[in-house]
């Protein structure tokens, strides 16, 4: 076994998007750590105030890749102009492909109480950019928790753990794996990982040995070669997600909503757009 090393540590900037919704941007999209193939961007949003996040995202376009929404705290309403709508709850996520482009709206189902969860861009290959949209919503009841001896749990969202878990989302433009992985005081996570995928960790509860490097939440760390990953609660309980996919090592031409591999087929896409073609 080749532990993967952490070569890459952030804690992200805070910034804001849609209509002023706060957050903390992980990876890309000018945040302090560039995309790592086939990842774009990763933003965190977590606030108890309504002001922070009250006027969520309201309509607006996407094409050429997939958005992965996943609700930690709080719910969030989504719907499109293709009559795709929806409420994400605490612990669900939705795994959308825009595709070919579509119009949609994202915006809080509460007034008040906290709202936090990840929002996660995912790359689409040059021969799926132009699919048809679409949806893969589950509730947290749907996605299998595994239990491991010495105290960790992992939340199978998408891909499959080494002991055969399997996650409810299928994912295999990139073949990404998505976990979610909470450790008891003490506890350690070790698991293979193909060796030709990008990875991350982010931490968003406690502190963590990743590899010999210690992140504490909210902190992502961005993983180098090797096949298989190992983290372990420091100083408490802990918890965080493990995210790996095959790089597409295709050009990326990319502005705003749009993600293409060519200028071209960046400015028809804002062309279509435009033109109410979505």
């Amino acid at each position: 076994m080749n532990l993967r090393p952490v070569v890459q540590t952030t804690r992200g900037i805070q910034t804001s998007d849609g209509a002023g919704v706060r957050l903390r941007r992980l990876m890309g999209g000018g945040g302090a750590l560039p995309s790592i193939d086939p990842f774009l961007l990763l933003d965190f949003f977590d606030s108890p105030r309504a002001q922070d996040y009250i006027a969520g995202f309201p309509a607006h376009p996407h094409r050429g890749f997939e958005t992965v929404t996943y609700m930690l705290a709080g719910r969030m309403r989504h719907q499109d102009n293709k009559g795709g709508e929806g409420v994400i709850e605490p612990g669900g996520i939705q795994w959308m492909t825009a595709g070919r482009g579509l119009v949609h709206s994202e915006m809080p189902e509460q007034t008040e109480g906290l709202m936090r969860g990840f929002q996660l861009w995912v790359n689409l290959p040059a021969s799926r950019k132009m699919t048809e949209p679409g949806y893969q919503e589950y509730p947290s009841s749907r996605m299998p928790v595994e239990s491991r001896e010495g105290g960790a749990r992992v939340k199978v969202i998408a891909g499959s753990t080494s002991q055969g878990t399997a996650g409810p989302v299928t994912a295999d433009a990139t073949d990404a794996r998505y976990f979610d992985v909470e450790l008891a005081e003490g506890a350690s996570f070790t698991e293979p990982l193909p060796r030709d995928h990008a990875a991350f960790v982010v931490v968003h509860e406690g502190r963590m040995d990743v590899a010999g490097r210690e992140v504490q939440g909210v902190g992502l760390a961005q993983l180098g070669a090797g096949d298989a990953v190992r983290f372990a609660a420091v100083g408490g309980p802990a918890r965080a997600l493990l995210v790996s996919g095959r790089p597409l090592s295709e050009p990326v031409a990319w502005h705003g909503p749009f993600v293409m591999n060519t200028t071209a087929e960046l400015m028809q896409a804002i062309d279509d757009y435009q033109a109410g073609r979505f």
